[in-house]
């Protein structure tokens, strides 16, 4: 059984449908994308799927006792607000610091706990939210465009961290990104989203298909194969060095 299994589902304001018929299903231990244009339903159909938004017609389903982390695009925090990194993770979920310190370590900042939310750079910043979804040990953790705001190298690092992160704890990835460049490398599957599901598959499969090139051209190579050759090249010089 599928985790969460979306069939025919769509998307209205009033009388206009944003989303129309799409189906997806997202398996344990799945990285999947959600990729498209600015208005093709990406962040409606996402909403749709967490029960933000009402759909027009079709179905949801989620595993019973389906435990989910979410990560917002963003989140807006006053920064005279003299709040630590420690305090923020716990104003919802009542969790002890050894909970909160491990959380931050799979979201690869583990020296945080008693930093000021206000003296977080963007990239850590994201990676304290991750740490705030991974709190209940989800089995399906949803980001919302979670790097917007990042540079290209922020981006990819981010992205590897999810992998370190659905590798270590067998979670399923469900993400909406604009970040072509890096995606097509981060994904199990990708789905193309215009107002309705172009095509989807794996990301080569997906990445040359016709509808896909139309909608983004031919110039999506993975940044992020990139950005891991320089990080394992720099790496081994380091080891090199060492020895």
């Amino acid at each position: 059984m599928s985790l969460v299994s979306v069939k025919n589902l769509s998307v209205a304001y009033g009388a206009h449908i944003v989303v129309r018929n799409v189906s997806l299903s997202l398996d344990a231990g799945e990285i999947v994308t959600i990729v498209g244009p600015n208005g093709s339903g990406k962040t409606s159909l996402f909403r749709a799927i967490i029960g933000a938004t009402p759909s027009a017609n079709g179905s949801i389903n989620m595993k019973p006792g389906l435990k989910i982390g979410y990560v917002p695009q963003r989140i807006h925090i006053d920064r005279t607000l003299p709040i630590t990194v420690g305090r923020f993770m716990r104003l919802t979920d009542r969790v002890d610091i050894a909970t909160c310190e491990g959380a931050l370590e799979a979201a690869g900042v583990p020296d945080l706990l008693k930093r000021q939310m206000s003296q977080l750079s963007g990239g850590q910043f994201q990676r304290v939210l991750l740490a705030r979804a991974l709190l209940n040990r989800p089995d399906v953790l949803l980001l919302d465009e979670a790097t917007q705001g990042l540079d290209q190298p922020g981006s990819a690092a981010f992205y590897l961290q999810i992998e370190a992160v659905r590798n270590e704890t067998g979670c399923a990835v469900l993400m909406i990104s604009h970040d072509l460049h890096v995606v097509m490398s981060a994904s199990d599957r990708v789905v193309c989203l215009n107002g309705h599901v172009c095509c989807e598959g794996a990301p080569a499969v997906v990445a040359s298909a016709p509808q896909y090139r139309a909608l983004f051209g031919a110039g999506t190579g993975g940044a992020l194969a990139l950005y891991r050759h320089d990080h394992d090249h720099d790496h081994d010089h380091q080891h090199e060095a060492a020895e």
